[in-house]
């Protein structure tokens, strides 16, 4: 795609060299590079505009204040929610889930009921579930998957009865790149009336994410996989449950009043965002969403499309390479192994090629297991990536494996 050499050079990293050789990153899975209007957007605001948000009379304390107030509208709108107040601020997915589960355990969810997650999930969206069940009286119902990476959507309906009181569900797993089809996972649910949490961080930088037409109850994704920076992220929640749910962290910033017998707690969202918000990254986050609302969801997607093709041809094309995963509809994240070679050998091969791909359990230990294996390698796309990426990494790969011969 043509326009894929023109988004580059937005990104300052592309245009250093490593070694003599071009960067060729493949782990936009993990995490996306930042354009430079990111970069500015942040610098600017530390280097000119730094104070901090709320109660501040003077200007610069309103200017921050207002920065983040409209970035978290325009989040409103980019997923399509209903209210301002359905955003929430978090450091990423990993918080995002650990406050949804601690606080609907305490405040909605009654002993003996069941959560229901799949064998596909990231770490982040299992061990909290796990802790929440032993401290809570709770029980963990697993949906496994199939060896082609497909969710089975018969064992769900078979799981799903009035026992059922929360379902939480990856979009796009991070390690098979299968897109679930959570439309029909969130309805299923609400038959039974449990509630929904979807955790988005593989797909909001590489689809349109309309929450109101999910109707999902909750949803969440990191800023710095869609060219963010870390340290910030969003839980979408309803606004009814929202309301009904404990805080998850309490200090300044989440108050009401305080006396030294009793708290009560500010309204939406500023109830769940406890302390001084992450406001640099925040603003940068705003910048991300404007960055990709620029290229425009047809054109990402188109890509993403045929270079994500692309990329599974290739592999395919590989003798003694295997791919994890293969069901579609799928994103363009691809795990693979490679015939008598560890997955760490090939990384660092391909490392001092300089090529960058993910190496390891990729936080799925259980989809490891599910394969017989302890690691796997990953290479994922981005919107700045180019079928001379995968073209170099494919020559990198086959060089690495020859090595290890």
């Amino acid at each position: 795609m043509k326009t894929a050499h023109a988004i580059r050079k937005k990104f300052s990293i592309f245009e250093k060299e490593f070694n003599g050789k071009p960067l060729i990153y493949l782990d936009n899975g993990a995490t996306t590079q930042k354009p430079d209007v990111v970069i500015d957007k942040m610098e600017q605001f530390y280097r000119y505009e730094n104070a901090t948000v709320h109660r501040g009379v003077y200007t610069l304390s309103q200017q921050a204040t207002k920065y983040c107030d409209d970035v978290r509208k325009k989040l409103k709108d980019f997923i399509s929610a209903h209210h301002d107040h359905e955003i929430i601020f978090v450091k990423g997915t990993t918080e995002a889930i650990n406050l949804v589960s601690q606080s609907v355990a305490r405040s909605i969810l009654k002993p003996g009921q069941e959560i229901v997650i799949s064998e596909m999930e990231h770490h982040a969206n299992i061990v909290p579930w796990q802790q929440i069940c032993s401290s809570f009286g709770l029980v963990l119902k697993i949906v496994p998957f199939s060896d082609d990476g497909a969710l089975q959507l018969d064992h769900y309906k078979d799981l799903l009865s009035d026992r059922t009181g929360f379902v939480s569900m990856v979009h796009i797993s991070n390690t098979l790149g299968t897109i679930n089809p959570i439309k029909d996972i969130i309805d299923r649910a609400h038959s039974v009336g449990a509630l929904v949490l979807i955790d988005g961080a593989q797909s909001i930088a590489h689809m349109p994410i309309n929450v109101s037409e999910l109707d999902c109850d909750f949803y969440c994704f990191s800023a710095h996989k869609m060219y963010g920076p870390t340290g910030v992220g969003v839980l979408y929640g309803k606004e009814e449950w929202l309301n009904k749910m404990e805080p998850y962290q309490c200090g300044g910033d989440m108050i009401d009043k305080v006396t030294l017998d009793h708290t009560s707690f500010a309204p939406l969202p500023y109830k769940f965002e406890a302390g001084t918000p992450a406001i640099a990254q925040i603003i940068g986050l705003g910048a991300a969403v404007d960055f990709i609302s620029s290229i425009g969801w047809d054109e990402i997607c188109q890509h993403e499309h045929e270079l994500g093709q692309y990329l599974e041809d290739v592999l395919d094309s590989i003798s003694g390479v295997t791919r994890i995963g293969t069901v579609k509809p799928r994103s363009g994240i691809c795990a693979f192994i490679v015939d008598g070679c560890h997955a760490y050998d090939i990384g660092t091969l391909l490392d001092q090629q300089n090529i960058c791909i993910r190496v390891g359990h990729h936080c799925t230990q259980p989809i490891m297991d599910h394969f017989g294996i302890d690691s796997s390698l990953r290479a994922s796309i981005g919107i700045y990536n180019t079928t001379e990426d995968v073209d170099a990494f494919k020559v990198g790969l086959i060089k690495s494996q020859n090595m290890l011969k």
